[in-house]
């Protein structure tokens, strides 16, 4: 049995969370953690038999097999660009960036390198996402409602919009990931937020967002983003297709057709161990299911950087599809409709 030798960057909650996955797994060896604060890198390093490391490029020298970046949205950049010069298959978690150049940017390279890449949309893995995909197989669908109702996190750049994209780009990514899992591509969005912040110092985003969607395959949908809670309300979809609804959270899968109404638990704690062992199967040369490698996250991120931007600016925005989905919202011909593509 092949031992694989991790690398963590960062060491906030994220990758407290992947370093005790990793630590379960008797292939995998933690072989250090670099954060910005080297107290927090030690005491993680520390708890799983690693050794802090003062940054990236001293931890790349190491050595390690694989690389996971769990790092702010704000921070992302210059870490991947680092180990995919270094040429080590590299786990990002979501969101990828904070803007739109950023993203693209590392696929682009990525995609040179040919590198092994997967990103932390661990909702993939769950059960009832299949189930869901099976029955959704032979029925278009007709709506997608998704919500992420929320409190802000207690960390202080969480708040800022240049720091963590806001709620739609930092929580509810999760969501409309699931949504393209399901539906397909959004084509066109038009969003709107309440242009009032939540009441922690120094935030600049909105405290909610509403949305709605225009899919490829003639659906159409919402999403509803919120922060104005204590606790967290709900994050999750409902889906509805001819004699089919389906309302899919993380913990489980309701089903309601002409045979009644149903539920299945879901495990979510088993999703977030499973998208550690693809990647990790991966890396090592035992598996091929890494659900979402950064080129299909980058989709994920085109799509709430649209909402985002269409809140922003109150207009309607476009997304590419087909070969032009390559391409940059940026580079998309704002003639095409009335709308604006994407500036990061």
């Amino acid at each position: 049995m092949r031992t694989c030798r991790v690398g963590l960057v960062g060491a906030g909650g994220v990758a407290q969370r992947h370093a005790r996955v990793l630590a379960g797994f008797e292939d995998v060896e933690l072989l250090g953690v670099t954060d910005v604060a080297r107290d927090a890198a030690a005491e993680l390093a520390g708890a799983h038999g690693g050794r802090s490391f003062a940054d990236v490029d001293e931890l790349l020298a190491a050595g390690p097999d694989a690389v996971y970046v769990c790092v702010p949205p704000f921070a992302h950049g210059p870490v991947e660009e680092a180990v995919i010069a270094a040429g080590i298959p590299m786990f990002v978690e979501k969101p990828v960036a904070v803007d739109l150049d950023t993203a693209e940017r590392i696929a682009a390279l990525v995609q040179e390198k040919g590198l092994l890449t997967a990103v932390g949309h661990h909702w993939r893995y769950l059960h009832v996402v299949e189930q869901a995909r099976q029955l959704l197989a032979d029925r278009p669908v007709r709506m997608v409602n998704g919500a992420w109702l929320d409190k802000v996190p207690p960390v202080a750049w969480w708040a800022v919009r240049e720091r963590s994209g806001g709620p739609v780009v930092e929580q509810a990514a999760h969501v409309l990931d699931l949504v393209r899992a399901l539906v397909g591509e959004a084509v066109e969005v038009t969003a709107y937020g309440d242009g009032t912040p939540p009441p922690v110092d120094g935030a600049d985003i909105d405290s909610v967002t509403a949305a709605t969607l225009r899919f490829a395959g003639g659906a159409v949908g919402t999403l509803a983003a919120a922060c104005v809670l204590t606790w967290k309300h709900r994050a999750g979809l409902e889906i509805l297709a001819d004699g089919l609804a389906l309302s899919l959270a993380e913990d489980g899968l309701v089903i309601r057709d002409a045979d009644g109404e149903r539920r299945v638990e879901s495990d979510p704690d088993g999703a977030r161990v499973a998208v550690d062992r693809a990647f990790i199967d991966a890396v090592t040369g035992v598996g091929d299911d890494i659900r979402v490698p950064y080129a299909e996250a980058l989709r994920t991120q085109r799509l709430a950087l649209a909402v985002a931007e269409s809140a922003r600016t109150g207009r309607s925005v476009t997304l590419p599809t087909g070969p032009a989905a390559t391409r940059s919202l940026a580079a998309v011909p704002t003639a095409v409709t009335e709308g604006v593509s994407v500036d990061a």
